[in-house]
C-alpha cells in the first residue's frame, strides 16, 4: 500500500510538473506562427471591437496555442482593456507579450513626411494615406474655423502649424488628434531662441513663416535665402508692398505659369501682394526650416529689388534702386532671348 502511495505521488508530481511546463512554454513561449514572415502589422480602428482582434488573428492563423491565448486574455480582462491602433505583431511573440501590449496600448507609430507642399489639398493627400482617417476629415478639420481658433490662427494660416520634416505619430489619431501632434512639434520648434529673433524683427512667428513660404517660393538656394529675405524685410518695413511673383501665382492656384504678364498682376487676390501690401493672410506653401531660420537670421542690406541672373544659375541680382532693378532684369531678359534662339536652331 505505502509502494502504491509513493508511485501515484510520484506520477502526480511529474504530471503536475509537466503540466505547469507545458502551460509555462505556451504563455511565455513562442506563441505566434506568422508561417515565414517576419511580422504582421494589425490595424484595429478606434471602433473596433474585441471581437473584430479575435476575427483578425483567427483569419491570419498566428496563434499556435489558441486556447491557452483565449484563457489569458480573458483572465487579463483583454475585452474590457483592448486599445485600437497599428500594432506590429512579431513571429515568435509569446502570448503574454501580445495580451499586454494590447491591454496597454503599446503600438508602433506610423512615420509621416512631408515637404514641398504648396496647399492644404495636397497636404491631406500625403498625410491621410498613412493615418486611419481620410484626406476629407482632414481637410475639413483644417478649414474648422473653431478649430483653428484653438491655436489662435485661422483658417488662412493654420498651415504654419506644420513644418516639413519626417514625424512618428499613432495611425489612429483623429484628424484634430493629428493637429495637436503637430502643433506640440510646432511648439518645440518655436523655441526661446526663435521666439526673441522674431520680437526682435518684429514679426510674429506665424508672420515669420508667412514670409519664410515667399522666400523659399522664390529660391532653393539656401545660402541666398536671408539676402532675399533682407529685400522683403526692407520693403515691409517703409511701407512698400512686398510684390512677389509666387504670391500672385499661388492666388490664381495655377502652378503652370512660368512667366507673369500684366493681367496676372492684376488679378484680385488678398494674396496677391503687387495689389494688397504687407504679408499675405497664410502661407503659400510649407517653408522649410532653412527657410525659416533664413527670415530670423536676415541679412541686413539696402537692398529693394532682386532679379533673376542672367547666367541662369539659380541665383539673383540685388539693386538698391528701380532704374538699377530695370537694368538687371533686361540683362535676364537678353539671355533669355538669346537661349531661345539657340533652342530654335
Amino acid at each position: 500500500m505505502k509502494k502504491i502511495f509513493w508511485i501515484v505521488l510520484i506520477v502526480l508530481v511529474v504530471g503536475g510538473g509537466v503540466f505547469a511546463f507545458t502551460a509555462y512554454k505556451q504563455i511565455f513561449g513562442a506563441g505566434i506562427d506568422l508561417h515565414g514572415e517576419e511580422e504582421w502589422v494589425l490595424y484595429l480602428d478606434n471602433d473596433a471591437t474585441y471581437e473584430d482582434f479575435l476575427d483578425s488573428l483567427k483569419t491570419h492563423n498566428v496563434l499556435k496555442y489558441e486556447s491557452t491565448f483565449l484563457r489569458l486574455a480573458n483572465y487579463k480582462d483583454l475585452n474590457e482593456n483592448m486599445k485600437p491602433g497599428r500594432y506590429v505583431i512579431v513571429n515568435g511573440m509569446s502570448n503574454n507579450t501580445l495580451v499586454n501590449m494590447m491591454r496597454s496600448g503599446n503600438q508602433s507609430p506610423v512615420k509621416i513626411t512631408f515637404n514641398n507642399i504648396r496647399t492644404k489639398e495636397d497636404f491631406v493627400e500625403v498625410v491621410a494615406p498613412k493615418m486611419a482617417f481620410d484626406a476629407e476629415e482632414l481637410l475639413a478639420a483644417l478649414n474648422d474655423d473653431s478649430i483653428a481658433a484653438g491655436y489662435q490662427l485661422t483658417t488662412e494660416n493654420i498651415m504654419v502649424l506644420f513644418i516639413p520634416n519626417t514625424y512618428e505619430v499613432y495611425w489612429n489619431l483623429t484628424p484634430k488628434g493629428f493637429i495637436d501632434r503637430m502643433h506640440e512639434e510646432y511648439l518645440k520648434f518655436w523655441n526661446e531662441d526663435r521666439t526673441s529673433k522674431a520680437e526682435a524683427i518684429g514679426y510674429s512667428p506665424v508672420e515669420i513663416s508667412i514670409l519664410a513660404s515667399v522666400v523659399g517660393a522664390e529660391t532653393n538656394k539656401v545660402d541666398e535665402m536671408p539676402k532675399i529675405a533682407g529685400v522683403y524685410i526692407n520693403r515691409l518695413h517703409k511701407g512698400w508692398k512686398m510684390e512677389a511673383c509666387p504670391t500672385v501665382i499661388y492666388a490664381m492656384g495655377d502652378f503652370t505659369i512660368t512667366r507673369l504678364l500684366n493681367r496676372h498682376l492684376e488679378y484680385e487676390s488678398d494674396y496677391n501682394t503687387y495689389i494688397h501690401p504687407g504679408l499675405p493672410p497664410g502661407p503659400i506653401n510649407l517653408p522649410s526650416p532653412d527657410c525659416i531660420d533664413a527670415v530670423l537670421n536676415y541679412e541686413h542690406h539696402d537692398y529693394m529689388f532682386f532679379s533673376a541672373k542672367e547666367d541662369f544659375s539659380g541665383y539673383h541680382n540685388f539693386a538698391r534702386t528701380n532704374a538699377e532693378h530695370e537694368a538687371n532684369a533686361r540683362k535676364y531678359q537678353a539671355a533669355y532671348r538669346e537661349w531661345k534662339r539657340n533652342q530654335q536652331d
